[in-house]
């Protein structure tokens, strides 16, 4: 697919960003963030009667005033402990795709997808932190043949995650249809997620590493489509087998891939089994009170769960204890670890490394779901997007996306060549998930 760029250039803020904003502070969770973008695909079908350079203009314009509510964005890192909001500003790319967006659509493809970001999301990686000279947010329009367009954002992993890329989304495409304020975008969390001592977690890091990443395979990410009508029976299916719990979609669909991940990779002599599962939950609204929900920033942790053998009951066990570990995150526990003495976030670092180290040949997959993000709400004044979509590519990770209808959930499952082979053999793969749908 060949996609020319056409214009490059850096968007500041409308107005200087005050002399008393121009340090933002990183909090605890910022620095536990890996050093990469979080990439974000909004697919708009072609607009009638609107040229090119005006939608072209307005996107500039309002990304420009949305910058100086989100002024973190259009800022540098300075050091470990602050972002320099010195208005440097953020990238703005135009691309012209010689194809029609079906082209894309008609079977998402990550490599293809790749092509329409602004950078490779994953540039940064191996480093453990992200270098000082570093673009934090950059932004490819791209126009496709038919008149249809992809905006296209990477956004520094340091200063937001999925939730707060969702809502910068949101926000800037409220200012461009007219929106002068957007409240609680800018939410101080080094106040009440203080800098720690971040050795152990560095040494965590290194085993998780070598867990997902060892020997540098080849790594094969694809879709699985999960349908509202699939998900609703599945749903019935383990609620019924408990009677006292009902699981969420998301709880769902992760035990079920996490029990075909088992399976698939119980016999594999070249890597470990998939025994431990993490997934990462949004803590705004688990605090009492709960924080903004568009404030900007890393604002999540990671629980973690695992299960014992190979030999797994039923899914609906690994649905339930899913399901306690999250539950287990609440604003007692969060105010415990994070917030107060030093020693306690200290001392869950040592259990975690610890029980790493036991289960060095026991291989971890990490689930992010941006379910319910408003991702679908982007409106810059032609319409709601046709799809949302990104384009990560880390081994032994999935990505769980709502459907544009809000009912079902598309699942982005990254594994090397041979365990992606076992996993779309699975029975539980196989009656419930659509390997190969068009958007």
């Amino acid at each position: 697919m060949e996609v020319q760029i056409i214009d490059r250039e850096t968007i500041k803020p409308s107005s200087p960003t005050p002399d008393h904003l121009r340090t933002h502070k990183l909090c605890l969770f910022d620095l536990l963030a890996s050093p990469i973008y979080i990439p974000t695909l909004l697919f708009y079908s072609a607009r009638d009667g609107s040229p090119t350079n005006s939608i072209s203009d307005n996107l500039k314009k309002s990304l420009s005033k949305a910058l100086t509510h989100f002024y973190p964005l259009a800022g540098r890192i300075k050091d470990d402990l602050t972002i320099d909001c010195n208005d440097d500003g953020a990238t703005f790319i135009e691309a012209q795709v010689a194809r029609d967006m079906s082209f894309v659509l008609e079977e998402p493809d990550i490599e293809v997808l790749q092509q329409l970001l602004p950078c490779d999301p994953l540039q940064h990686l191996p480093q453990t932190q992200p270098s000082t000279d570093q673009v934090l947010l950059a932004v490819q329009v791209n126009h496709f043949a038919c008149g249809g367009m992809a905006i296209c954002v990477c956004i520094s992993h340091v200063v937001a995650d999925a939730s707060a890329a969702a809502n910068f989304l949101k926000g800037w495409a409220e200012v461009a249809c007219g929106a002068d304020i957007i409240e609680g975008v800018i939410y101080d969390c080094s106040s009440l997620f203080p800098l720690r001592d971040m050795s152990l977690f560095y040494r965590v890091m290194e085993i998780l590493l070598h867990k997902t990443n060892s020997g540098s395979p080849e790594v094969i990410t694809k879709r699985f489509l999960f349908d509202g009508s699939k998900i609703a029976a599945l749903r019935n299916e383990m609620g019924d087998e408990l009677n006292s719990y009902h699981p969420t979609r998301v709880e769902a669909v992760t035990a079920l891939i996490w029990e075909a991940l088992v399976a698939a990779t119980a016999e594999n002599v070249t890597t470990s089994p998939i025994l431990e599962a993490s997934n990462i939950v949004n803590l705004r609204k688990r605090m009492n009170p709960p924080l903004p929900p568009q404030c900007i920033g890393n604002v999540c942790f990671v629980s973690m769960v695992s299960t014992p053998t190979e030999n797994i009951e039923n899914r609906t066990s690994l649905a339930r204890k899913i399901h306690e570990s999250i539950k287990e995150i609440d604003d007692d526990y969060i105010r415990k670890i994070f917030t107060s003495d030093a020693e306690c976030f200290h001392n869950l670092m040592e259990k975690i490394f610890e029980e790493m180290k036991k289960s060095s040949n026991i291989g971890m997959f990490r689930f992010s779901s941006w379910c319910r993000f408003p991702f679908y709400e982007t409106n810059f004044g032609w319409g709601k997007p046709i799809w949302f979509g990104t384009a990560f590519a880390i081994n032994r990770n999935g990505c769980l996306l709502d459907t544009s209808d809000g009912e079902g959930i598309e699942a982005w499952i990254s594994l090397t060549k041979e365990e992606m082979a076992q996993l779309e053999q699975q029975p539980g793969i196989l009656a419930h998930a659509a390997f190969k749908p068009s958007i």
